[in-house]
C-alpha cells in the first residue's frame, strides 16, 4: 500500500502475464511519424550576414530565396514553408528572415515588427484554442521554436541593437546566438568574442535559450554544448576538394574552410543541438514557456481569473457578463466624450462663424461707406460736369449768335461798297456834263 500526499491510498500491483500497455510509446511515435512534425526558425541578423546560406547549410540542400538589398525603409519579415522528408520522417519547416534590419540610419525600433510578428502568431493559436470547434490537431502552428540570432564577427563584443532586440525576444521566443562568418577572424580573437558576448549577456541580464540538462540521457552533450555558445558558424553550400574528397567548405587563396570540421567551425555542433537533440524541448518550451506566458498575460488583460475574490472556483459566464458590462460601459463612456466633444466642436464652429461674420458685417459697412463717399464725389463730380456743360452750352449759343451777327454784317457791307462804287464812278460823267454845259 502507498499513501499520497493527499491522504488517499493507491495500491501497487504486480501483473500476472503481459498486458501490451508498454508498446504506448511505440503507438505514438506511429501516430506522430504518420501526422509529421513542424518546426519553424526565425533568423535574425543584418542584411548579408549569411542567413539563408547557413539555413541551406544545416539542411543540405538550397532553398529558394530572394536576395535581399541594403535600401529597405523598413524591416519586413519573409517566411518560407518547405517540405522535408528523410527516411520515414516528414518535417513541415517555415524560415522566417528579417528584411531589413540593421539597414536603416535609426535602428531604434528595428526590433517592434519580429515582435509583432511573434504576438501575432500566438494570436492566431489563442483564438484557435477559443473556438468552439476547434482542430488543434490539424491545425498549422506558426509559432517560432527557435531565434538563430545572428552577430556580426567584426568588433569585440554585442551592438546596442543585438542586446536591445534579444532583451526585447528573450520572453517571445528561444534565442540562440550564433557569430555569422567566423571564418574572418583568428581562433584566438574568436575565442575572445565568445567570451565578451556571454560577458555581456550576463551583465544585461538577456535570457538564452540554455540546452536542458535534466534528461541523463544528453545532460553529458547539452551541458558541454552550453559551453560553446555562442557558436561560431561558417556556411557554404558548395563542395571543394581537400586532399583526394569533396566536402562542403568556402576556399580561400591561402586553404580552405571546411564547414563541416569542427575544428573550423561550430555547425556540426548548432546542427546536433537544433536538429538532433534538442528538436522537440524547443517546440515544448515555446508551448509551456514563451505561449503560456502570452496566453496568460492575454487572459488576465480580457479579465479572465483562475479564482474569484473568496477563492472560489472561477466562473467564465460571470467573468464574460462582467467584462460585457465593463465594455458597455467603455463604450457609452466614450460615446458621451465623443457627444461632448462634438458639441465642443460644434460650439467652437459657431463661435468661429459668428466672429466671421462679425468681421465680414464690419467688412461691409466699411465697403458701404467707402461707397457712399464715392457715390457722393461722383455725384458732384457730375454736377460740376453738368454746369460745365450748362455754361459751355451758353457760350456756345452766344457765340454762336456773334458769328451769325458777324455773317449777316459782312453779307450787307459789299452790298453797300457796290453802291458806293456805283455812285463813285457816276460822278465823273455828271461833272464833265456840268463842266460842259458851263463852256458852253
Amino acid at each position: 500500500m502507498m499513501a499520497t500526499d493527499e491522504g488517499e491510498e493507491k495500491r501497487s500491483l504486480e501483473l500476472g502475464g503481459h498486458v501490451g500497455f508498454n508498446s504506448l510509446p511505440c503507438q505514438l511515435v506511429s501516430k506522430l511519424a504518420a501526422r509529421g512534425f513542424g518546426f519553424n526558425i526565425l533568423c535574425v541578423g543584418e542584411t548579408g550576414i549569411g542567413k539563408s546560406t547557413l539555413v541551406n547549410t544545416l539542411f543540405g540542400r538550397p532553398f529558394e530565396n530572394e536576395e535581399a538589398g541594403h535600401y529597405e525603409d523598413r524591416v519586413r519579415l519573409r517566411s518560407q514553408t518547405h517540405e522535408l522528408q528523410e527516411n520515414a520522417v516528414r518535417l513541415r519547416l517555415t524560415v522566417v528572415h528579417t528584411v531589413g534590419f540593421g539597414d536603416q540610419i535609426n535602428n531604434e525600433q528595428s526590433y517592434k515588427p519580429i515582435l509583432d510578428y511573434l504576438d501575432a502568431q500566438f494570436e492566431k493559436y489563442l483564438e484557435e484554442e477559443l473556438k468552439i470547434r476547434r482542430s488543434l490537431a490539424d491545425y498549422d502552428d506558426t509559432r517560432i521554436h527557435a531565434c538563430l540570432y545572428f552577430i556580426a564577427p567584426n568588433g569585440h563584443s554585442l551592438k546596442a541593437l543585438d542586446l536591445v532586440t534579444m532583451k526585447k525576444l528573450e520572453n517571445k521566443v528561444n534565442i540562440i546566438p550564433v557569430v555569422a562568418k567566423a571564418d574572418v577572424v583568428s581562433k584566438s580573437d574568436l575565442k575572445n568574442l565568445k567570451k565578451n558576448i556571454m560577458n555581456e549577456l550576463l551583465s544585461y541580464g538577456v535570457q538564452i535559450y540554455q540546452f536542458p540538462t535534466e534528461d541523463e540521457d544528453v545532460a553529458e552533450i547539452n551541458s558541454s554544448m552550453n559551453s560553446c555558445l555562442p557558436f561560431a558558424v561558417v556556411g557554404s553550400t558548395e563542395d571543394v576538394k581537400v586532399g583526394n574528397r569533396m566536402v562542403k567548405g568556402r576556399l580561400y587563396p591561402w586553404g580552405a574552410v571546411q564547414v563541416e570540421n569542427e575544428d573550423h567551425c561550430d555547425l556540426v555542433k548548432l546542427r546536433e543541438m537544433l536538429l538532433r537533440v534538442n528538436t522537440e524541448d524547443l517546440r515544448e518550451q515555446t508551448h509551456s514557456r514563451h505561449y503560456e506566458l502570452y496566453r496568460r498575460c492575454k487572459l488576465e488583460e480580457m479579465g479572465f481569473k483562475d479564482t474569484g475574490p473568496d477563492s472560489q472556483s472561477f466562473s467564465l459566464q460571470e467573468t464574460y457578463e462582467a467584462k460585457r458590462k465593463e465594455f458597455f460601459r467603455e463604450l457609452q463612456h466614450k460615446e458621451e466624450s465623443m457627444r461632448q466633444m462634438f458639441v465642443n466642436k460644434v460650439k467652437e464652429t459657431e463661435a468661429e462663424l459668428k466672429e466671421k461674420e462679425k468681421e465680414l458685417h464690419e467688412r461691409f459697412e466699411q465697403l458701404k461707406r467707402v461707397h457712399h463717399d464715392e457715390k457722393k464725389h461722383l455725384e458732384e463730380k457730375r454736377r460740376e460736369l453738368e454746369e460745365e456743360m450748362n455754361a459751355f452750352n451758353r457760350r456756345k449759343v452766344a457765340a454762336e449768335t456773334l458769328m451769325g451777327q458777324a455773317l449777316q454784317g459782312c453779307s450787307q457791307q459789299p452790298l453797300k461798297k457796290d453802291k458806293d462804287k456805283k455812285n463813285f464812278f457816276s460822278l465823273p460823267s455828271a461833272c464833265s456834263l456840268t463842266s460842259g454845259r458851263n463852256l458852253n
